[in-house]
């Protein structure tokens, strides 16, 4: 599996890629925003280990133009210690986050954490959750709440199902709008249409939408997804 590393200490990027090398990934590395933008999009990397400090555009613009075109994995790497800093890291898109100085070791089992995370999504072809309350069939694209079918629209079921596949990450509107936009029906700026779609969204898959389970406000940062997994119903 292919790792992307991004930070402009030489020191950091050979003690990781030694680290990461002797677990048998296969390494390649960026030293500025730009060419991991670059690399990014050429090596069509499995991971990026991406520091936020860096020389031209930050890591947090690195991860938002990622973010764009792909669901890489991304563990965010940087000085700054502040939960104001590690909340922003994850609500851009990152799916952790390390504070230097951290220990190499404790990086690889990261990687490797996240890694069987993504392989084992990559298998389910049905979500089930709250007790079956809510299911998400991927292969037919087809939902049911208690059972009974419901009729998402193309955008609907986008929303929900990006969502689903991470439970409790928060996607800021941004986040969501992006992931939607190829359908054509949107424009950059219009965040707030994104709420609009949430709120029939909502109508359709919960008992009470004022009061959700499954598509939470995560109030000043946007929405998650708060279903519990069925773990043991679960088609893999």
């Amino acid at each position: 599996m292919k790792i992307l590393l991004v930070d402009d200490e030489r020191r950091i990027i050979e003690v990781l890629e030694a680290y990461l090398e002797r677990e048998g990934y296969e390494i390649h590395s960026a030293d500025n925003g730009i060419d991991a933008l670059k690399k990014a999009k050429t090596i069509n990397p499995d991971l990026i280990i991406l520091d936020l400090m860096l020389p031209d555009i930050s890591g947090e613009e690195v991860c938002r133009l990622v973010r764009k075109e792909s669901d890489v994995p991304i563990i965010m790497l940087t000085a700054k210690s502040a939960e104001d800093d590690r909340i922003n890291g994850i609500v851009m898109g990152a799916d952790d986050y390390l504070s230097k100085p951290f220990s190499p070791r404790e990086v690889v089992v990261r990687v490797q954490a996240i890694l069987r995370r993504v392989k084992k999504s990559e298998k389910v072809e049905r979500l089930e959750f709250n007790g079956r309350k809510l299911a998400i069939d991927l292969i037919k694209k087809e939902v049911t709440v208690n059972g009974d079918s419901v009729t998402l629209t193309p955008i609907e079921y986008k929303l929900l199902t990006n969502m689903a596949v991470n439970p409790g990450r928060v996607y800021s509107r941004m986040d969501l709008l992006e992931k939607i936009q190829d359908e054509g029906m949107f424009y950059e700026g219009y965040e707030r249409s994104v709420d609009t779609h949430i709120k029939n969204l909502r109508k359709k898959i919960e008992s009470d939408s004022r009061q959700p389970d499954f598509i939470v406000t995560v109030f000043g940062m946007g929405y998650k997804f708060g279903g519990v997994l069925d773990a043991a119903n679960a088609s893999v």
